[in-house]
């Protein structure tokens, strides 16, 4: 009974440290905002105290709900991301703003977010160009082509004698050495920005199969042999399901990699559209402000590829380990 009343006063004592983590940080939150839509130049002391206490709040808040003392601890997953993310944007306004940075050396946030605003058209046009004509291509056929070869050198092993030091030397290469040659065998439209995220999408897609395919167990392995199963029963049965978290690696390791070459392909020659013809093209032209809405935009939509394969590597693998521990 006492430990019981000891957990409901410590429940109490925690909501109540939370409320007055939320009223300090909106309190001083209002009061830098205030500070930050002036826009002046420099506020002296009292600006950059207010923007000091606003980080300590952020930070006490995020301490709290990832040690478990908040009763919002259980939606920390989500929350801590958030209000991080959020206080870095905020820190980042007031720097411009106190600092008085150029903007043709960092635009502050709300700059960009206008920029993003009012190039709508322009960015979504260079959006479906690099990611949906090249990036999402190109990482459908590497991963595809990486995980099928997989399955082939599982099989023949000579074939991953063969193949992986030859795949080891082709991932070596620099890609801004392949980017102009494949330009130059497959044209300056999306499809030489999809072999280039082919080419470097390919590799981790075929290291990662064949570790998660040798993952599985020797026991179990062992249980498959007894019954008599086929090596492609084994292969559905036991090691491809064994193989899934490292599947899940790779993609999610190529989904920033297709990003990154479909980006940098389009510096060596594309239609006048992209997320790489704007930057290389506005940074020519100092405009800061749409190089940073790209990569804005560019960072939105990697971020939400990536999160959408987590989600779906949680329905698929929900009975690993990690995914019962998270």
């Amino acid at each position: 009974m006492a430990a019981m009343s000891g957990a409901v006063v410590s429940g109490r004592q925690g909501g109540w440290q939370t409320f007055f983590q939320l009223f300090n940080i909106a309190f001083v939150g209002m009061l830098l905002a205030m500070l930050l839509l002036d826009r002046s130049p420099a506020q002296g002391w009292v600006y950059w105290a207010i923007t000091g206490a606003f980080w300590l709040l952020a930070w006490d808040i995020n301490a709290s709900l990832s040690s478990g003392r908040s009763p919002f601890s259980a939606a920390a997953g989500w929350l801590v991301p958030l209000i991080f993310g959020g206080t870095l944007l905020v820190l980042w306004e007031a720097i411009c703003i106190g600092a008085s940075v150029p903007t043709v050396l960092l635009p502050a946030p709300s700059l960009i977010a206008a920029r993003v605003a009012a190039s709508t058209p322009t960015l979504w046009a260079d959006f479906v160009q690099t990611v949906i004509r090249a990036a999402i291509p190109g990482w459908v056929m590497g991963c595809l082509a990486g995980f099928l070869l997989a399955l082939a050198c599982d099989r023949f092993d000579f074939l991953r004698r063969g193949l992986i030091p030859i795949g080891n030397f082709v991932s070596a290469l620099p890609m801004i050495g392949i980017a102009p040659i494949l330009v130059m065998w497959f044209g300056f439209d999306w499809q030489s920005k999809a072999a280039v995220v082919v080419v470097m999408t390919f590799f981790p897609m075929l290291v990662n199969t064949l570790a998660g395919l040798a993952s599985a167990g020797h026991l179990e392995r062992d249980l498959m042999r007894s019954y008599g199963a086929s090596w492609f029963r084994a292969l559905v049965s036991l090691r491809l399901p064994a193989a899934m978290p490292f599947i899940f690696n790779a993609l999610k390791i190529n989904a920033t990699l297709a990003m990154i070459g479909a980006i940098v392909a389009e510096f060596f020659g594309t239609p006048v559209v992209g997320m790489g013809f704007r930057i290389s093209t506005e940074v020519g032209r100092m405009a800061l402000d749409m190089v940073w809405a790209t990569i804005a935009v560019a960072g939105v939509a990697g971020s939400a590829f990536y999160g959408l394969l987590v989600l779906t590597e949680r329905a698929v693998t929900f009975w690993h380990p990690s995914v019962r521990a998270g």
